[in-house]
This record gives structure tokens, C-alpha cells and sequence, in this order.
């Protein structure tokens, strides 16, 4: 359930530009009223789908904040990059400060984890983990270099896909490309673990 509200804002996202590209004129007309003319008709359903993703994202920390008076700095950090990119994309009437959002966010914790290792000697991603599993110092360090680089790629790649492929597919990219990669990178890391675990236990 968890998992699930915690992607709402792309579920939303996903499904507001599908009702409103299967919808097109109307969508164009909602766009027109709220957003100012000069909207051509195919930006309509980006522009649409940004002004859903800002307003769910703002409702999903207002009731975590509600319901634990507490919200997880990646949440901040989200509804801040949603709210300047996709802000732009409003205002701008332009769909590529939209399409850089998941790239800043990719690119920013690949420097986060990256920046903590190499400056501040501080392995992030065992700070997260270390009071569920213990591994080995060298395990802990490939993990994090492994998290770093994959978000430094995940974060080319969703601008591959904007650039060289239709808009459409990078939204269907942006619902299941890149979170059936994490699922997939999360489950090859899970198996790294359990080796090296096993490993510990057997030594």
C-alpha cells in the first residue's frame, strides 16, 4: 500500500495525460481557461498532466505531514523539483523543464551519494541499511558506487528516451521503463546481499 502511495503522483501523471490526449479538444479547451491561449492542441496533455503531478505531489506531503508531523527529505526534494520544472512548464508552455525533472532527481542523488563517500567519508547507503544487514566494508562501498552509477544512468537515459522518441513514449517510459529498472536493479541488488550475507553467516 505503501508503494503505491508513494507513486501517486506518477500513477496521476500517467493517467491524466492518456484521459486527456484520448480527449484532446477538451483537454485543449481546460488548458486554454486555466493556462492562457496560444496552447498548441498536443501540449495540452503534458501541460495537464504537470498541473495533476504539482497538485498530488503537494497533497501527498500535506497528509503525511498531517499524519505523522514528518516528511522524508526525498519527498521535499521531489515536490521542490516538481514544483520549479513543472512550474516552468506551465508558465513557459514548454514540456522540456518537465521532462528534466526525473533527471535532476536521478542526477542529485547520484551526486548526494557520490559527493557523501568522496568528500565526507560518509557511505549513505549504509547509513540506510547497516541496522538491517551487516556486510563486509568493501561490500558497503561497491553497494554505494552501485546505487550512484545507477542513478547517473537512469538519468541519461530518461533524456535519451525524451529527445529521441515521441513524447507519448517517454511517459509510458517515465510509468514502466524506469520503475521496472529499479525493480530489476533492486533485485539484483537483493541477490548481491544474500551471497554476501550468507557469506558472513557461514564464516
Amino acid at each position: 500500500m505503501k508503494i503505491l502511495f508513494d507513486l501517486l503522483p506518477i500513477i496521476l501523471f500517467f493517467g491524466a495525460y492518456k484521459l486527456a490526449g484520448s480527449n484532446d479538444v477538451a483537454a485543449h479547451e481546460l488548458a486554454s481557461r486555466w493556462l492562457g491561449d496560444g496552447i498548441p492542441l498536443t501540449q495540452a496533455p503534458i501541460l495537464i498532466a504537470t498541473a495533476v503531478a504539482i497538485l498530488a505531489t503537494c497533497l501527498q506531503i500535506g497528509w503525511v505531514w498531517w499524519r505523522h508531523r514528518k516528511v522524508d527529505k526525498m519527498m521535499w526534494i521531489s515536490l521542490a523539483l516538481i514544483t520549479v520544472l513543472g512550474g516552468a512548464t506551465l508558465f513557459f508552455h514548454n514540456p522540456d523543464f518537465i521532462k528534466w525533472k526525473p533527471t535532476a532527481l536521478y542526477w542529485l542523488f547520484a551526486i548526494v551519494l557520490a559527493g557523501s563517500a568522496l568528500l565526507l567519508r560518509k557511505n549513505l547507503i549504509r547509513s540506510m541499511l547497516e541496522h538491517q544487514v551487516r556486510l563486509p566494508d568493501p561490500v558497503w562501498a561497491r553497494l554505494n558506487i552501485a546505487w550512484a552509477s545507477f542513478f547517473l544512468l537512469m538519468g541519461g537515459l530518461n533524456i535519451y528516451v525524451a529527445y529521441s522518441f515521441s513524447e507519448d513514449t517517454w511517459v509510458n517510459f517515465k510509468m514502466f521503463g524506469g520503475l521496472g529498472l529499479m525493480f530489476l536493479f533492486v533485485l539484483g541488488q537483493g541477490y548481491y546481499l544474500s551471497r554476501h550475507i550468507e557469506e558472513e553467516k557461514t564464516a
